[in-house]
């Protein structure tokens, strides 16, 4: 009885790990040893901090599933050493052969290690946005891997992915359904979920954050994360969501700190954008300090803020995305009124 008790203790408040521990799994490049969320079903959680020496890169999680007829891996990983330490955990757990990878999203940490893979003969998967994303910034990553990881970035290299898809992509082989789905847009280009209907579970990359802070990008529009999280992510009714970055958690704790923080977010950016508007209509006696306040206190603080209003993206990613122009405050300043929502 007690044993049950202190399960569900655990089960209900998650025991989360100290950022103080520079690397909990000394013996491997990981920065933890991957564990079994469900049954074939694997996770290896990275750090919930920036990519350091220390963590050696992985500061994602870094999943895979064995499937009976060869293993998929979610993820390259951040480093061409760090996909051969994890490939060195699921040789000691299968006789299976990885198969294939699929990267979540185009950034860095889910693609450096690609170029593991590739010397492995492995087929990689992504979507469309994220092999332009990748193409277009994975040299400026790279270089900041090298920067950060030193000799533990040696042998990475910018691999693009052998095949790309733009909804779905069912993975063709073993006896587990298993859907890479492409939902809409969320944190970033080409963000992915992978889906195991059978098992009511969603590996949910970027999409789903609880246990750090979201972050929002130069091109992240939250109003369409939203309704990604609205009208597609809701609807899977996941029992297991295993996140990009934290421990496998459910859909209660990941609504609560990715849906329910956006919500909150663009209420009070919201909130700071309506001074501005107020002032502007305040007579000329009181403008003056109106004025003051905005350029010391308001602009410095609402400039950085006000992409977060943005309700529409420049251009279409996935045929423009080379040629994003990268938007400057007074762009995002002049399209404040038109792109409230």
């Amino acid at each position: 009885m007690l044993k049950k008790i202190i399960l569900c203790s655990l089960l209900a408040n998650p025991v989360f790990a100290s950022e103080d521990i520079a690397d909990q799994y000394p013996a491997s490049m990981l920065y933890s040893k991957p564990v079994e969320v469900i049954p074939n079903v694997f996770s290896a959680i990275g750090a919930t901090a920036p990519s350091t020496y220390e963590n050696a890169g992985h500061n994602n999680n870094l999943s895979f599933i064995m499937t009976g007829d060869g293993v998929v891996v979610i993820n390259g990983g951040g480093s061409y050493l760090l996909a051969q330490a994890l490939h060195e955990e699921i040789k000691s757990l299968t006789d299976q052969p990885v198969r294939l990878v699929i990267n979540e999203n185009g950034q860095g940490h889910a693609m450096l290690g690609n170029s593991y893979w590739a010397d492995q003969g492995v087929k990689i998967v992504a979507h469309i946005d994220a092999a332009h994303e990748f193409e277009d910034r994975g040299a400026q990553s790279l270089s900041g891997s090298e920067n950060r990881l030193q000799e533990r970035a040696q042998g990475s290299r910018v691999v693009l992915p052998d095949e790309t898809f733009e909804e779905r992509y069912t993975v063709p082989f073993g006896t587990m359904d298993i859907q890479a789905l492409h939902i809409g847009p969320s944190h970033s280009p080409g963000d992915i979920v992978v889906w195991l209907p059978e098992q009511s579970l969603v590996i949910a990359g970027d999409i789903a954050f609880h246990e750090r802070m979201l972050p929002i990008f130069e091109d992240t529009i939250t109003i369409d994360w939203l309704e990604t999280w609205e009208e597609e992510f809701e609807k899977l009714a996941a029992t297991y969501v295993i996140p990009g970055h934290g421990h496998p958690t459910n859909m209660d704790q990941v609504r609560r700190y990715t849906r329910d923080y956006l919500v909150y977010l663009r209420e009070k950016v919201g909130e700071h954008l309506d001074i501005w508007t107020k002032c502007a209509d305040t007579p000329v006696t009181i403008w003056s300090i109106c004025a003051k306040k905005w350029v010391n206190i308001w602009m410095p603080a609402v400039t950085s803020l006000a992409p977060i209003m943005l309700t529409k993206a420049p251009m279409p990613i996935s045929t423009h995305l080379k040629n994003w122009p990268r938007k400057t405050p007074a762009a995002y300043l002049s399209r404040w009124n038109s792109n409230r929502g």
